[in-house]
Parts: structure tokens; sequence; C-alpha cells
């Protein structure tokens, strides 16, 4: 493997922690933190990173990717930029806890949720498509990755016990 693409996989990885962590313990918490916009931007920032990586590879390789993995990656940026930026709005008008900002906070949850199943897609698609011992073809890397996502969404949004 070489650095680049080393880095590339690391940061990718990276982003996918970050925007774990940030989503599911702003879900945890119940409340939108200073501590989950930074997961949010570190998160964005390393999959930007990766991603630029990552089209620099293909655009040298023989062997380019699949566009669909392409047209997903930068859809899921541009939402998990969409996103951040909600956030710190978001995070910025709750300080005054009005009713309004609350309901604002409660709807960004389920957002946050849904944009971070939305960025499984091409995570998991580059993930079959690239990892050389996998090297599933374009259309069931696809599908295996809205599966994929699709069970993500089935827990993260059933219903909570009361």
């Amino acid at each position: 493997m070489s650095p680049l693409l080393m880095t590339a996989s690391l940061a990718i990885t990276g982003a996918l922690i970050l925007y774990t962590i940030g989503v599911f313990k702003e879900r945890a918490d119940s409340r939108l933190r200073g501590i989950h916009l930074a997961f949010f931007w570190l998160g964005l920032a390393c999959d930007t990173t990766g991603t630029t990586l990552m089209t620099v590879i293909a655009r040298s390789s023989s062997t380019a990717a699949p566009a669909i993995h392409g047209v997903t990656g930068l859809a899921a940026i541009v939402l998990m930029l969409f996103h951040a930026l909600w956030a710190t709005v978001v995070f910025v008008q709750g300080r005054n806890r009005s009713e309004r900002a609350l309901e604002r906070e409660r709807t960004f949850h389920r957002f946050s949720a849904a944009v971070w199943v939305v960025w499984l897609v091409p995570y998991v698609i580059g993930m079959l498509v690239g990892i050389p011992a996998i090297k599933l073809a374009s259309l069931p890397a696809t599908l295996a990755s809205l599966v994929v996502a699709g069970i993500a969404a089935l827990v993260v949004f059933r219903p909570r016990r009361a």
C-alpha cells in the first residue's frame, strides 16, 4: 500500500470514527454540545482530506473508482458540511434555551443520525471496491452499501423504549 493511499484510508477511517462518536454522543446526551461540534468539524476535515487524496490517487491510476462512489462521496461531503454548519447555528441559538431553540435541537438530533446513515453509503462502497481482498464491482458494492445503511437506519431510528 502506497503512503498516499495509507494516509487517505486513515483519514477516511478517522472521519468514520470521529463522525460516529459525534453523532452518537450527541444522541446519548440529548443535547448539542460544543464537543459534538468539534467531532463533526474534525470528521468533515478528515473526510475531505481523505476524499481529496483518493481523488488524486484515482486520477493517476489506470483503474478508476466507480462513478457512483464519486457522486455519493461528494454528496456526503456536501451533506456533512451542511450538517456541521447547521449544528453550529443550532448550538449558538440554543444557548438561550427558548422553546423554538429546543425544538430546533430535537429536529437536529434526527437529522444528525440521518446524515450519518447516508455517509455510510460511500464509505462502504469505497471499502468494498477498494480493498483488494474484497474488490466487488460497482453494482454489488452499491447494493451492499445500501443494505448496510438500511440496517444502520433500522437500528438508529428504532423507537426508544419508554
